[in-house]
């Protein structure tokens, strides 16, 4: 009889070990990513409706992946140029945040609400990598996280070149991130 009791205890703490230790892994291949670069009287704006993300509640790992050719304009000349010309899309096809969500523990996944996010990690664009730190939220609503977020990237910071950056093209691009994920 100790033997069986021993036998159902372990197996009633083992359970309970790894209720506790259970990640969930948050993922969406439909987030939104727009984009910003107008510096002169045209507007040079893009969105991406297929962004692949996905992220740990454990630890914050995090990754948001995006296909560069996947970028809607409203004028498809400006399409075509951007892809060819200044992200030659062809030879870098992929742009990629990996990093986490520095302060994902004060984060209550279980209970509906908005709260601030601190994201830190790397950045890769036409194939060069930088270190990023910036802020964003994190909203739940019945179960789902939604990540919203906003910053800039100085566009010859990575390696892109072109004629009209300082002129037509601003130096810096706006960059909006919207992911709705499910588990």
């Amino acid at each position: 009889m100790k033997i069986i009791i021993k036998i159902v205890c372990l197996i009633v703490f083992t359970n309970f070990s790894l209720q506790l230790n259970a990640q969930k892994i948050y993922a969406t291949k439909t987030g939104q990513l727009f984009f910003n670069a107008s510096g002169g009287i045209e507007k040079i704006a893009a969105v991406n409706n297929q962004v692949d993300s996905k992220f740990k509640d454990v630890d914050g790992q995090i990754i948001i992946g995006v296909l560069i050719k996947g970028f809607k304009f409203e004028n498809q000349l400006m399409e075509d140029h951007f892809n060819e010309n200044y992200m030659e899309s062809s030879q870098f096809p992929k742009a990629e945040f990996k990093g986490y969500i520095k302060n994902v523990k004060e984060i209550d996944f279980s209970k509906d609400g908005k709260y601030p996010a601190n994201f830190e990690g790397t950045l890769t664009i036409h194939g060069v990598a930088q270190k990023v730190t910036t802020t964003g939220q994190i909203e739940i609503a019945q179960g789902k996280p939604t990540i919203t977020g906003e910053f800039s990237v100085k566009i010859k910071d990575f390696g892109i070149k072109g004629l009209y950056i300082g002129e037509k093209i601003a130096n810096e691009a706006k960059i909006r991130v919207n992911c709705k994920y499910q588990n």
